[in-house]
């Protein structure tokens, strides 16, 4: 019995350890973002760099059609739009095609979104500065290229762009748009605050032509190809900056088993690319890279609307124990609810719509512990996120 107690003291600490952690991390980055400045970009352009927008669309005829013919307005002088036909319907092909841009169809007996820009990037001339990729359903706030742009001039090799909700018209879509703003808040605005790189989202993000073309090359990931062009990016020292006000708006999920199957996605990539480069982030803090490392530490992290919901049951478990620490579990509890009250845009907190997402709380929290037992092969199998077409963007230039 003795030793028991003795195990389970150990494992508590490993626990409140690594949890601890989580919840302090997260909290300097919410104090951080709040200080955040973005540096001016005001000055002229003389010289407008040559700007590939790039669209990989997989089955996404109900959104791309309207995707397209806003990229096409941009207020720019130096850019093309090139829509990634995998799989769409031609009837839709049709309409691309009549549009003022160019279209490359791809067919793969597996596609990937990898596979499908490595393929159009070969068909493409090496005649661009800087290529924005964006998802198939997001639309640019008018303005956002010549912010780029302004961007890459300071010389920013890697920008990553505002991505925000372009719809809260269910629970899901405002707990989705919730997620997407804590994470602008903590890993790009609170990041940069510290002197650390920005993550990289998956669309919205502005690379160097050749260097995204290079790595790109490199990448045969089926899930989660963002994460390692995120890795590739910071080993190869190119630290990424975070604008903003460059608004990407981006459709959010508005069903149980579209959300469940997006968090599985991005959890299983999650966990895989800690086991794959874990021993390669030690490598890179030795070389001095701790951006490398830090970056890649994240991963460890429970998924966020979990960490509190692990939290509380140990403390529970250590207060029925009487283990004597309930109080330090109690302390992580606070300072977790704290940082994402910081986190959460006080918009979101005050629309109409909040308190029915706090309503589908405890199902997505189910949802997500369910989630946790199905991530084996979820890294191996490309899971689509369809999208329906949200059309309501209010621009905030």
């Amino acid at each position: 019995m003795e030793y028991l107690v003795y195990t389970l003291k150990i494992i508590e600490i490993i626990l409140f350890i690594w949890l601890g952690f989580c919840v302090t991390y997260i909290s300097i980055l919410a104090v951080a973002g709040c200080l955040y400045k973005e540096k001016s970009l005001k000055h002229a352009l003389t010289d407008y760099p040559k700007i590939l927008v790039l669209i990989p669309a997989y089955k996404e005829d109900e959104v791309i059609i309207h995707t397209a013919k806003q990229a096409i307005q941009q207020d720019y002088p130096a850019y093309d739009v090139v829509v990634i036909a995998d799989s769409l319907k031609s009837k839709t092909l049709k309409k691309l095609k009549d549009l003022p841009l160019k279209t490359v169809e791809v067919n793969f007996k597996e596609s990937t979104k990898t596979k499908a820009i490595n393929t159009t990037l070969k068909k493409l001339e090496n005649a661009y500065d800087l290529v924005l990729t964006l998802d198939a359903d997001n639309v640019m706030d008018q303005g956002v290229l010549i912010k780029f742009a302004k961007k890459f001039r300071q010389g920013n090799l890697a920008i990553q762009g505002h991505r925000t909700a372009k719809n809260t018209d269910s629970s899901f879509a405002v707990l989705d748009a919730i997620s997407e703003e804590m994470n602008n808040h903590l890993y790009c605005k609170g990041a940069q605050t510290i002197g650390l790189t920005s993550r990289v989202i998956g669309s919205g993000m502005a690379i160097e032509y050749h260097l995204f073309k290079k790595i790109m090359s490199e990448i045969q990931a089926v899930g989660g190809f963002d994460k390692v062009l995120q890795l590739k990016l910071i080993e190869s020292r190119n630290y990424i900056k975070y604008l903003d006000s460059a608004l990407i708006f981006d459709e959010k999920v508005g069903s149980t088993k579209v959300f469940a199957n997006q968090r599985k996605r991005w959890t299983s990539s999650q966990y895989v690319y800690l086991k794959k480069y874990f021993t390669n982030a030690f490598k890179n803090l030795f070389k001095g890279n701790y951006n490398y490392f830090m970056i890649l530490l994240i991963h460890v992290f429970p998924p966020r609307v979990l960490l509190p919901v692990f939290v509380t049951i140990l403390m529970l478990l250590s207060y029925l124990m009487d283990t004597g620490v309930e109080q330090f579990w109690a302390v992580l509890l606070i300072m977790n609810v704290l940082a994402y009250s910081i986190a959460v845009p006080k918009t979101i907190l005050t629309s109409k719509h909040f308190l029915n997402a706090l309503r589908t709380l405890p199902g997505v929290i189910i949802t997500m512990l369910l989630t946790l037992f199905k991530l084996k092969g979820a890294d191996r199998t490309f899971i689509h996120t369809p999208h329906g077409g949200k059309t309501n963007v209010k621009s905030n230039s």
